[in-house]
């Protein structure tokens, strides 16, 4: 908040005085007229009341009650400056909590024997203020471990050091100085968190929390855990699973303060972070690559593994940064020194490997052949042998995982609700809260149990299936046996691509004709088997396509409506994204990709209704659909739309955003969508895309493509309702998707129709959060179709928590759904039924799923189009748009019209 304000300070310091005279005759009207025509800002609306439908279930939540005695005083915020002795800042993180210590045991009569809230960067707090706006100290600190080791006073040890860096080194491990400086920010009342207990939120109150969130992190801190974010690790080797390519998941605890309607509660969960597997730093890289020994390494990618990690060095047990690798192996990497007994100038030029066996009588296994770990300045460089090097533990490892990895991770760290319970019940304890003084300072006290709330329970919705049969699932599940499919397409123009996938593939077409036949869609024998010339197997995965397609095309008489495609690897085939772009993009034909490994019926099964939902077909229905009676949405047109943006993985840093928005089509039907999906900035998440005037008449936004579709397919109706269900957004956007993000559909409205005034509701769906549920001595997990809007809810806001689906392994996690605004007029029960209805309509499972269908569709049509992107040749994207941004955002290739309405991402 802080920097934000002091840029609001100076931009109006600097630019506002100049412009007056010239710019209010054109500027200032249009201001106005934009004011009046945007009206006021939109904020999250209140709480309209309780549901109470469903069957009432007493549970358990991961929430610890807060009491807050004293709601007087002020916590004070100050900024902290550091800097070196010679007034340079001191840059990097980790020096910060060392020095404000430092300053805590040094100076604490100056400071009142106050305690400090210190973040890990520039900003701390106090309760009640300091002596002065603005102090200055100076510490001093010494580098323990360079002491105890250079008794003999040799710091030149651990390097390849010539005779200005031994003067560097000397000096970088004895002691430095160092000033602190601490001025005065803010003041934040303590009342802020009792006004907002009772849903008065002023401004002041997200920073009271966060002074309460950084005591805790401070906690951590001190008992040496690594922090992220809200998120605590110990260094205890009971904690690490590994996971394989040298990296273990880290076992830690979340811990953040809400702000409830049953008064301030603190959220406790077990929370993972993936950490590089502590010890020699060898071990670690053939494990990251998996290979044999240390000789069959790449070291480039290497190199660009272990920059900023830090490691210990023997036999010194000094520790470091890895700042790079030596060019030359180690037996040939040279370092200039100064020559034994010459004079001081004279200089020799040695080996790293013969300095530290000959020299330092260091017996040196295998590290001749390898290069030197580089902990200097990349221009200043002081080499180690790889083989004294050990990684040092709790550093983060922030690459993205691969499938294995992943899949690994979630079997090993899921946990069934009673053990999570035990973890966390013995986490409270040893966290010692109690003990923590400012927490005390505050009044603040944790109690140990866990809340209770009321849950209820909704009834399933009953669904439809062929020749009119009801059917009403249990425990969130429903299957097709002896069951036809609602809508069957019939596929009679269709063939099959084998990428060279080992299958009995005459075997599996006969079984999915026959499967096809029994749940009601009638399949036609294809017209071939196309198999892939053995020449193109090791060929790049866009040459493999191309062939492929040049070979079907010149056999098929006409275009197909479908191919079905195998592929050779059961995940994350590089084929697949060309081969999507081809069909989709380029051709307008819907394919469905298989890896065939394990063939029965319920696979085929599940095949088949991905393929009739994309073909246009409908699986099953909500009876309250067919026969449309559900409240409001049934009475006059609605359109669903689901909203989600997808970002690169970690570490991709340039990669652009994916924005894709899915809308409901054929009303009154709610399981029928299709997908609009467009690039944007990297890590942007607000969608930039959904009003784009390119000219008085013509809008190429998302919502103008979607707002058309629903008119053409709904009889010609313009939708009166139009409910949003947003993915993830954090609570700090929650402005930004209603002002912004709701802003441009209503602009793209009226674009369309300067008189048409639909009603909007908004509500955000939020899976990334921390609170669970628990069955009071039951093993179980909640059973699906649970609903809790009491108690651990917000104190002013609409939101509610919901279980939809059945959770098989580990502890369910909740949907968190935030009613941001609701123009329509639901009741809350009206609203929970028909949130829990949506998530019975994803046609490509036969269980309900955890959060609402158009969401999840959202989510896979921004993934697979994703897939494209990676195929794409920068130079040929780069030039597509304007040249006013540095670097354009690479544009998607459009669907071809024959699928853009289909439900191609099932």
């Amino acid at each position: 908040m802080d920097s934000f304000d002091t840029n609001g300070n100076g931009n109006n310091g600097e630019s506002l005085p100049p412009p007056p005279p010239i710019v209010p005759p054109d500027v200032e009207p249009v201001k106005i007229e934009q004011v009046k025509k945007k009206g006021p800002t939109r904020v999250p609306m209140a709480r309209r009341g309780l549901g109470s439908k469903g069957t009432k279930l007493p549970l358990l939540t991961n929430h610890f009650k807060v009491n807050v005695a004293n709601n007087d005083g002020y916590f004070y915020q100050y900024s902290v400056a550091l800097f070196y002795e010679d007034g340079r800042p001191v840059e990097g993180k980790g020096a910060g909590r060392k020095l404000l210590d430092r300053v805590q045991e040094t100076y604490d009569s100056e400071l009142n024997g106050k305690d400090l809230a210190y973040d890990g960067e520039k900003t701390l707090f106090t309760i009640g203020s300091l002596a002065q706006n603005k102090l200055e100290f100076t510490v001093v600190l010494e580098d323990v471990t360079s002491n105890r080791n250079n008794g003999n006073a040799s710091p030149d040890g651990h390097g390849s050091p010539n005779d200005a860096d031994k003067k560097r080194m000397r000096r970088a491990y004895r002691s430095k100085t160092f000033k602190v400086e601490i001025s005065f920010a803010s003041k934040i009342p303590l009342q802020a968190i009792a006004n907002a207990l009772k849903g008065h939120e002023t401004e002041n109150y997200q920073e009271a929390i966060r002074v309460l969130d950084i005591i805790l992190r401070q906690h951590a801190a001190k008992q040496g855990c690594l922090l992220v974010r809200q998120n605590f690790f110990h260094n205890d080797p009971k904690n690490f699973t590994d996971v394989g390519g040298g990296v273990l998941g880290c076992r830690g605890l979340h811990s953040s303060f809400r702000t409830t309607q049953s008064g301030l509660s603190l959220n406790i969960d077990v929370s993972t972070t993936m950490i590089v597997r502590p010890g020699p730093v060898v071990d670690f890289l053939i494990a990251n690559q998996n290979v044999r020994d240390p000789f069959s390494l790449d070291w480039a990618k290497a190199k660009r593994t272990l920059k900023n990690l830090r490691i210990k060095t023997s036999p010194t047990n000094q520790e470091y940064k890895i700042t790079g690798l030596s060019e030359q192996p180690c037996k040939d990497q040279l370092f200039t020194m100064k020559k034994r007994g010459g004079d001081n100038d004279e200089t020799e030029e040695i080996t790293v490997y013969d300095y530290f066996v000959n020299r330092r009588k260091i017996d040196l296994q295998y590290s001749a052949e390898l290069p030197c770990i580089n902990v200097g300045k990349p221009k200043r460089p002081t080499y180690v042998p790889i083989e004294l090097c050990s990684l040092v533990s709790l550093q983060r490892y922030t690459k993205a995982l691969s499938t294995l990895q992943r899949s690994s991770l979630v079997e090993k760290s899921r946990q069934k609700p009673q053990e999570r319970m035990r973890v966390l019940n013995d986490a409270l304890k040893t966290s010692n809260y109690g003990a923590e003084p400012m927490l005390r300072n505050c009044g603040i006290s944790i109690t140990s149990g866990f809340t209770q709330v009321d849950g209820r329970v909704l009834q399933p919705p009953k669904l439809m299936f062929g020749n009119g049969e009801h059917f009403n699932p249990r425990n969130g599940r429903w299957n097709f046996n002896n069951k036809k499919i609602v809508q069957p397409t019939k596929i009679d123009k269709w063939a099959v691509v084998n990428f060279s996938a080992r299958c009995d593939v005459r075997g599996l077409v006969r079984d999915l004709i026959k499967c096809g036949g029994m749940k009601g869609i009638l399949i036609e024998q294809p017209f071939d088997v196309f198999e892939e010339n053995s020449q193109f197997r090791r060929a790049p995965p866009v040459v493999r396509v191309e062939k492929m397609f040049e070979f079907v095309q010149s056999k098929l008489p006409g275009a197909p409506q479908f191919l079905l495609c195998l592929l050779p690897e059961r995940k994350n085939s590089d084929l697949y994204g060309p081969w999507k772009k081809k069909n989709l993009a380029e051709f307008g034909i819907v394919t469905q990709c298989i890896a065939p490994t394990k063939v029965n019926d319920q696979y085929l099964t599940n095949v088949l209704l991905k393929i009739n939902a994309k073909l246009g077909g409908m699986n099953s229905l909500l009876g309250v659909e067919h026969s449309p009676s559900i409240p409001i949405v049934s009475k006059a047109p609605t359109l669903i739309l689901g909203m989600d943006v997808s970002h690169g993985s970690p570490g991709q840093t340039e990669i652009p955003s994916i924005a894709a928005v899915v809308s409901s089509r054929q009303w009154p039907l709610i399981s029928k969508y299709r997908a609009c999906v467009r690039t944007q900035g990297a890590k942007v998440e607000m969608i930039d895309n959904l009003f784009k005037p390119v000219s008085d008449k013509e809008d190429e936004g998302i919502i103008r493509e979607l707002l058309i579709d629903f008119y053409t397919s709904s009889g010609n109706r313009k939708p009166d309702n139009i409910i949003i269900f947003r993915d993830g957004v954090s609570e700090s956007q929650f402005n930004q998707v209603l002002n912004i993000e709701l802003g441009q559909i209503i602009e793209a409205c009226k674009f369309l129709d300067e008189s048409w005034n639909p009603k909007f509701t908004v509500i955000v769906a939020q899976k990334n959060h921390h609170t669970k549920f628990f069955q009071p001595g039951s093993p179980d997990n909640v059973p699906p179709g649970t609903v809790v809007d009491n108690k651990i809810c917000h104190p002013r806001n609409y939101d509610f928590y919901m279980c939809a689906h059945a959770g098989m392994i580990g502890t369910s996690r909740p949907t968190h759904y935030h009613v941001l605004l609701d123009e329509i007029g639901f009741s809350p029960d009206d609203l929970q039924e028909l949130v829990h209805s949506l998530s019975y309509v994803y046609q490509r499972s036969t269980t309900a799923i955890s959060v609402v269908a158009p969401i999840c569709y959202a989510h896979l049509a921004a993934s697979q189009v994703g897939q494209f992107m990676k195929f794409e040749d920068k130079s040929e994207t780069s030039s597509s748009q304007g040249g006013l941004n540095a670097s354009p955002v690479p544009q998607l290739p459009k669907l071809q019209e024959k699928v853009c309405n289909s439900m191609f991402f099932v």
